[in-house]
């Protein structure tokens, strides 16, 4: 902990005004006013960037208990310091660099050793893999998930304790030239573990070389002492040779120098088998590990090669892979059963992980009780009392109002008889928390009631021991195996690369009508809401009550509303996107009638204007009756913003066609707002027109299939992740006799050889588009693309798996996703990757996922 008076100097930072307390010490570094947790002793970081400012939540913040604050200098204090008596408030020239030199201070009082993970894939595995197979020797401070960032890194880093922890493992990641320098010299490893060198964020850097030298500047700190890495790439092993770096290297290749020569043996298909050949007199090794798939092999190899370096016997380091198991990376969100909503993160649990995991509860706006599943925090290094304050310390600010305890340790802290629940020993939570304990995961499920968790929103958070999974089995809402997974942490990145390209002030409106292209609206908005959109729109005033109902609170536009729902959009505050003369005399006939019978609040409105879509809105020669009907009405109107849609804003070669219609907006929205007597926001822009039309942003863009990781505008593909992966199950395989036909009407076409068809858990009923049979789709089993063979039915499809001779029954099928994008699968149907999201059916479960 650093006390706030040294700060000044230790950040080159000038003091605004001195806490009240002159003793203030920090102990908590904070970024976001909505996870404040525990306010004593935290101080907030006010970052900017092109589309945020954090300044302008320290009123919030100051409400919330929090007194310490770092600031940019000359940056605009709400409401004055005057505003937050007794704060302790310090400018800096960046609140980013002043985060970044806190954390390397601290880090400078660890004496013990830190290992800096680095790589294009595989760290976060990596990292968690390591830390359970040194645990028995370690008390390790690490990475909590992927905080690999420039702000993800310094706030891992302070959490090292120096009291405790004997060993630090931290993940950096970097997307352009600069940024690895600054986390070298947060983090300051003495030792460094390179995985691969990838294709992932190639767009910030001239060269595949280019990157690798910068991440290697993460092994080039003082005092840094050996590199682990793979010999069997090429530009890696030139590099590290090149730098000289001190490294400990492996290979699979038979004559490759390396420190450790790793041969593969013949193996069961489920593990894999290798010798391990050491440069020195010592016999080889044999090791099995729990895996064959490729890049988890790749991941426990780095792994292997640590252990064999740090001398341990063969037998005990294989007792210890023996238990590897794959890592949780991702919370998953499920609906659950009697209305429930699961937030599924069974797999770890440490205080880092489950600090996270109740954040992500924070933000879910639906309403009910807020309930937490807990087990036993293992290898806490903490003793019970210390450990569960600490948990306990957590759970206020997310609203937690049930915990479930389960475990030997954690059960201790009550006594349970048939009838009463409740605190034996003192356990320092709010007294209004109801609490639940059980010594096994066995124990409560003998008498779960999922009724009893009905309309809740349910954390289930447990380590792996404890086989939570059942736990969310039993909760979970039952639905077939199809599945569409959407990434929130990918759709939020897309965001925040659209958001980059707007123009300072520009506001962000987003589609999340057509259940958010598929993706589910309420999880979509949810997400949106905590970005901090401006505006959200749907179709139908059916959507937006919905997510009225679920606790969105942003602004929300209603595209399509039907004249009779205009007292309904009153009620729920949706704002009606109004196209022609007989819609705004329904909306006023509607306003004069609520206006005579309650205080029913006026919802704004939107105009839209037809500049050359030809499909709705108000032409320029409607122009002068509408204005006239404008000024007629102003006391009852109250108009939000004046939009337009582009017919071809993704097409060059309708450019100048583009460019009429935008002179025309122009024309047109100074009209209607000379006729208001007053500003409103102005919107023309869709995904692509965003990137190809930047001097037409005006006040607002609408944001659409771009969120979803689809670039409509041919330029920035690169730049996006793919949000959504449709994936469902191999039902059974069957060989199929040379000349036999498959499916209804025999379209599957008999072979002159044997074949392997696979029946899939999808059909047209799930959305699956009929156009795909007959070969024209295919799907990914095991890594490689299977063709469709026959008709698509209602429920199921066929696939020709002859050349997968590894693909069983309960395979998953991925139908698009990484490795088959829509927009390769539309152009084999000649449609577009809208009708892919949008079609698939409600009847699929949606997995939300966030890394």
């Amino acid at each position: 902990m650093f006390a706030f008076s040294t700060l000044p100097a230790l950040l080159a930072g000038h003091l605004l005004q001195a806490p009240a307390d002159p003793a203030a010490e920090v102990r908590h570094l904070l970024l976001d006013s909505r996870r404040v947790g525990l306010p004593a002793g935290a101080l907030f970081f006010a970052l900017r960037g092109p589309s945020h400012d954090a300044h302008r939540y320290l009123p919030a913040l100051y409400a919330q208990g929090v007194r310490l604050f770092v600031v940019g200098v000359g940056a605009e204090i709400p409401g004055g310091l005057a505003t937050y008596p007794g704060a302790g408030i310090l400018a800096v020239a960046s609140p980013l660099a002043a985060l970044q030199a806190l954390a390397a201070a601290h880090r400078a009082t660890f004496a013990g050793p830190v290992l800096a993970i680095t790589g294009s894939n595989g760290k976060t595995i990596v990292k968690e893999w390591l830390a359970q197979l040194l645990s028995p020797d370690e008390d390790i401070c690490r990475s909590p998930r992927s905080y690999n960032s420039q702000v993800g890194v310094p706030l891992s880093v302070w959490e090292l304790n120096p009291a405790r922890h004997t060993l630090g493992i931290f993940e950096a990641g970097i997307s352009e030239v600069g940024e690895m320098a600054r986390l070298a010299a947060i983090i300051r490893p003495t030792e460094g573990l390179f995985t691969t060198l990838g294709t992932a964020h190639d767009a910030g850097f001239a060269s595949h070389e280019e990157k690798l030298l910068e991440k290697l500047k993460l092994f080039q700190a003082p005092g840094f002492q050996r590199l682990f890495y793979c010999a069997d790439q090429p530009l890696v092993r030139a590099a590290v040779s090149r730098l000289g770096l001190p490294a400990f290297s492996w290979t699979r290749h038979v004559g490759q120098p390396a420190d450790v020569f790793f041969e593969a043996q013949p193996g069961p298909p489920d593990r894999s088998r290798w010798l391990a050949h050491a440069a020195g007199p010592e016999p080889a090794a044999e090791f099995t590990l729990p895996f064959a798939d490729e890049p988890s092999v790749e991941n426990a190899l780095h792994c292997l090669a640590v252990l064999l370096h740090r001398g341990l016997e063969p037998a005990e380091i294989q007792r210890r892979l023996a238990r590897l198991h794959p890592v949780a990376m991702r919370l998953e969100m499920k609906l659950g059963r009697h209305d429930s909503y699961l937030l599924d993160d069974t797999y770890n649990n440490d205080l880092a992980g489950l600090s996270l995991a109740l954040n992500a509860l924070a933000r879910q706006p639906r309403p009910g009780r807020r309930t937490l599943i807990l087990s036993d925090v293992l290898e806490s290094g903490l003793s019970s009392a210390e450990l569960y304050a600490r948990v306990a310390a957590l759970l206020p600010a997310a609203g937690i109002t049930r915990l479930i305890g389960i475990g030997p340790e954690i059960s201790q802290l009550t006594v349970r008889s048939e009838k009463t629940k409740g605190p034996d020993v003192p356990l320092p939570v709010n007294s209004q928390l109801l609490t639940e304990f059980y010594p096994t995961t066995e124990a409560f499920l003998a008498q779960l009631n999922p009724a009893d968790f009905a309309r809740e929103v349910v954390l289930v958070k447990g380590a792996r021991r404890f086989g939570f999974e059942r736990i969310v089995a039993a909760l979970q809402a039952q639905q077939h195996g199809t599945v569409l997974e959407v990434n929130l942490d990918a759709l939020a990145h897309n965001l925040q690369h659209y958001r980059r390209q707007l123009r300072p002030g520009t506001k962000l409106m987003v589609m999340v009508k057509a259940f958010a292209y598929g993706a589910g609206s309420y999880e979509v908005a949810s997400l949106l809401e905590f970005q901090r959109a401006d505006y959200l729109a749907v179709a139908y005033a059916d959507e937006g009550i919905a997510l009225r109902e679920a606790g969105i609170s942003l602004p929300i536009m209603v595209m399509n509303p039907a004249p009779d729902s205009f007292a309904t959009l009153r009620q729920y505050r949706l704002e009606p996107e109004i196209y022609s003369f007989e819609m705004l005399n329904e909306y006023l006939a509607a306003f004069d009638a609520a206006a005579s019978g309650g205080s029913l609040p006026v919802p704004r409105i939107h105009l839209k204007l037809d500049t050359g879509m030809r499909r709705l809105g108000f032409d320029e020669a409607d122009l002068p009756a509408l204005t006239a009907r404008l000024r007629e009405h102003a006391a009852h109107l109250s108009v939000a913003s004046v939009m337009t849609h582009l017919a071809a804003a993704d097409e060059a070669v309708h450019d100048d066609f583009t460019q009429q219609q935008l002179a025309a907006f122009r024309r047109m929205a100074a009209a209607v707002e000379e006729a208001l007597g007053y500003s409103v926001l102005k919107h023309a822009l869709n995904s692509a027109g965003i990137l190809r039309f930047p001097e037409a942003h005006f006040d607002m863009v609408r944001l659409g299939i771009g969120l979803y990781g689809v670039d409509a505008s041919g330029r920035d593909t690169d730049a996006l992740r793919s949000v959504s992966q449709l994936r469902t199950t191999v039902s059974q395989i069957k060989t199929l006799p040379a000349g036999h036909t498959v499916g209804y009407g025999r379209r599957g076409a008999a072979a002159d050889a044997d074949r392997r068809i696979a029946t899939l858990a999808i059909g047209y009923a799930d959305g699956y588009d009929r156009r795909f049979g007959n070969g024209a789709g295919m799907v990914l089993i095991r890594g490689q693309r299977a063709p469709l063979v026959g008709s698509v039915c209602m429920d199921m499809c066929m696939v020709d798996v002859t050349h997968i001779a590894e693909a069983r029954a309960g395979d998953v099928a991925v139908v698009f996703g990484e490795g088959l994008l829509l927009p390769e699968l539309a152009g084999r149907i000649g449609t577009i990757p809208y009708e892919l999201l949008t079609n698939v059916s409600e009847r699929v479960k949606r997995v939300f996922v966030s890394e």
